[in-house]
């Protein structure tokens, strides 16, 4: 049980420590384009902007799938 708990908090650490990065070093990062992916919905109007960024969600939700199946092997 304690085990679990610890491996869960290290893996909850380097997360948390890559995302830091990627904020911290965002320039740094640019070419992944992520947010202005093909696909990624942007509407602007006078009064109004809608934007949901569909694509990068799925490959950002991919990435953590390989990531998160890599590590429990």
């Amino acid at each position: 049980m304690m085990t679990t708990i610890g491996r869960s908090l290290i893996l909850i650490g380097i997360v948390f420590l890559v995302l830091g990065l990627i904020l911290t070093y965002g320039d740094f990062f640019n070419f992944l384009r992520l947010g202005r992916l093909p696909g990624d919905i942007s509407i602007r109007r006078e009064n109004f902007q809608f934007y949901f960024p569909i694509t990068t969600c799925i490959v950002v939700s991919l990435l953590l799938t390989l990531v998160i199946y890599l590590l429990k092997k």
